[in-house]
């Protein structure tokens, strides 16, 4: 029984796939069945019930599950720890973060800190808001990144940033040259949206009411960038946070106006799982983009 077999164990059951598990430990799917039929043998139990499907664990297997990510998570931050110790970050931070998050705001970060550590990595993954919560309560991502952070038991959530969400519109729209829009400008106009559940999406909602702005919602989308295309064609307008449009109104294929309802911002928040053992690389990284935390 080796540490490589414990963590071929742990990724079977966190990914809920034997083919997926020998993926990530860079073995074939046969090396990693035989692997832990030999593991069932020494231990003397079956730990993955295989006759359903999808596989079960068995309560032996729960439990070496959880046994071994407390052990596979202690040597990590023993070797980090002794790496620190030398004055080097070594290891991986693993991130999971939505789509708007990940290309607007990490990029930077990234470069930043692996040139400040050359030895560690990042792994960043753009999930959807309610994967990206998955992703770290089942210990697939060591720090999440989203809006509108949940609160859980489960969870450790630290405020981030908050980003001012603007007026947006192709630059022939009536709207495109003000320098303010108000709540009553908005009304009868074709409105792409969020999809309905979606945390910015209620946001936005309950600021158009609590302004009494009547928008006829025209198309929805669960991300921003599929947001900026439909709008880019001229199939409406929305209200979107101001960093993700940058790019578009410098090359003038959006317009960007600041909204009279400056109370909506859209908050950004950092979780990781409560109580998680962070290593020293992944406290490194933490540090960095809290450090970038704005005000506002």
């Amino acid at each position: 029984m080796t540490l490589e077999t414990l963590k071929l164990y742990c990724d079977i059951v966190r990914l809920h796939s034997f083919s997926e598990g020998a993926v990530a430990s860079q073995i074939s799917q046969s090396a990693a069945s035989q692997a832990i039929q030999q593991l069932e043998a020494e231990l003397g139990v079956m730990l993955i019930d295989r006759s359903k499907r999808p596989f079960m664990l068995t309560p032996e297997g729960q439990t070496f599950f959880d046994g071994c990510q407390v052990l596979l998570e202690g040597y990590d931050k023993v070797r980090a720890a002794i790496a620190a110790n030398r004055s080097q970050m070594t290891g991986s931070v693993r991130v999971a973060a939505i789509y708007s998050v990940g290309i607007h705001i990490m990029s930077d970060h990234m470069q930043r800190f692996m040139s400040l550590y050359p030895q560690a990595k990042v792994r960043l993954e753009y999930l959807h808001p309610h994967k990206v919560v998955e992703s770290v309560l089942n210990d697939e991502a060591d720090l999440g990144l989203l809006s509108y952070p949940p609160s859980n038991r489960s969870l450790t959530v630290l405020p981030w940033r908050s980003e001012a969400m603007v007026f947006i519109c192709h630059p022939s729209h009536r709207l495109a040259r003000r320098k303010l829009v108000a709540a009553a400008d908005l009304n009868n106009e074709n409105f792409v949206a969020f999809d309905a559940n979606l945390r910015i999406r209620k946001a936005i909602d309950r600021c158009l009411r609590q302004h009494d702005a009547r928008v006829k919602v025209v198309m929805e989308f669960d991300n921003i960038e599929t947001i900026k295309q439909a709008i880019a064609v001229g199939a409406g307008v929305s209200i979107l946070p101001q960093p993700t449009i940058l790019k578009e109104v410098g090359n003038r294929t959006l317009a960007a106006i600041p909204l009279a309802m400056t109370e909506l911002v859209r908050p950004l928040g950092i979780i990781h799982r409560r109580g998680k053992l962070l290593t020293p690389t992944i406290a490194r990284f933490l540090e960095l983009l809290r450090k970038s935390e704005n005000p506002g």
